[in-house]
């Protein structure tokens, strides 16, 4: 792993999204097959995690995957308060847990790491690779894979429309994370965000934006809609209020 690293960088990272993505849908399969909620994607994605959190602190990549404090005050950063608004608007338009006990604590666990590899993954791994040549490139493809990334989904079991908006909300939801990143210097409030953000998914139902829209799918832009709405605000805050430039660790 070291020696493909070290040689090319987006190269190591686009082979861990191939394994993350590929792995991740195998495992929905499985799950679905044995019949255990999200058990089988949840152990894959814990020692997934684990596998790069060894390599991380072996090679001692915490700063350059910005595994470390941000640069700049929480104040600049409105305390990061929008980010679990964005996170928590289905659960706020409907609380309603979407699985039972058992299989809710396994898609819970599973979202907390996938929000820890899909980090590390395009925003640490693949935009610090691209980010040495050039960064706005770097920015751009980071935000776009991500969202691009979603569409397997398509493949287990999501019809077309669904699909579809997940890859917007991802898209944009990659632009403003990738901002954050590049103006704080951590990617640790990424991670937060992205962890509390898919384990919520497991607790809201936005019901009240199914009923005024009077339809699921209806419902489900509505949802998407605000969040992209509240993600692109808090953006120009931060292009606007925060310092434009900060010397990302090597």
């Amino acid at each position: 792993m070291k020696k493909l690293f070290d040689k090319n960088e987006v190269i190591f990272a686009v082979i861990l999204i191939v394994i993350y993505v590929v792995g991740s849908s195998l495992m929905m399969q499985i799950s679905e097959i044995i019949g255990t909620g999200s058990l089988a994607e949840a152990v894959f994605n814990i020692v997934l995690s684990a596998v790069l959190t060894v390599f991380i602190a072996r090679n001692g990549l915490w700063d350059h995957l910005g595994l470390s404090r941000p640069e700049i005050s929480a104040g600049k950063m409105l305390f990061y308060i929008p980010l679990p608004v964005i996170a928590a608007v289905g659960v706020i338009f409907g609380f309603a847990p979407q699985y039972e006990p058992v299989p809710l604590v396994f898609h819970t666990v599973s979202m907390l790491f996938v929000g820890f590899l899909e980090e590390i993954i395009f925003r640490g791994f693949l935009f610090r690779g691209m980010a040495k040549k050039n960064m706005t490139s770097a920015m751009i493809v980071s935000a776009v894979t991500f969202g691009i990334g979603h569409i397997v989904n398509l493949l287990n079991g999501y019809d077309l429309v669904n699909a579809l908006i997940q890859i917007v909300y991802a898209v944009s939801v990659g632009f403003l994370l990738v901002f954050i990143f590049v103006r704080t210097g951590s990617l640790i409030p990424c991670i937060a965000f992205h962890s509390l953000n898919n384990m919520l998914s497991g607790f809201g139902s936005a019901q009240m934006l199914v009923d005024i829209a009077g339809s699921e799918q209806g419902g489900a832009m509505l949802n998407v809609g605000i969040r992209i709405v509240l993600a692109a605000a808090y953006l120009l805050y931060i292009i606007k209020f925060t310092p434009k430039k900060v010397n990302l660790k090597q």
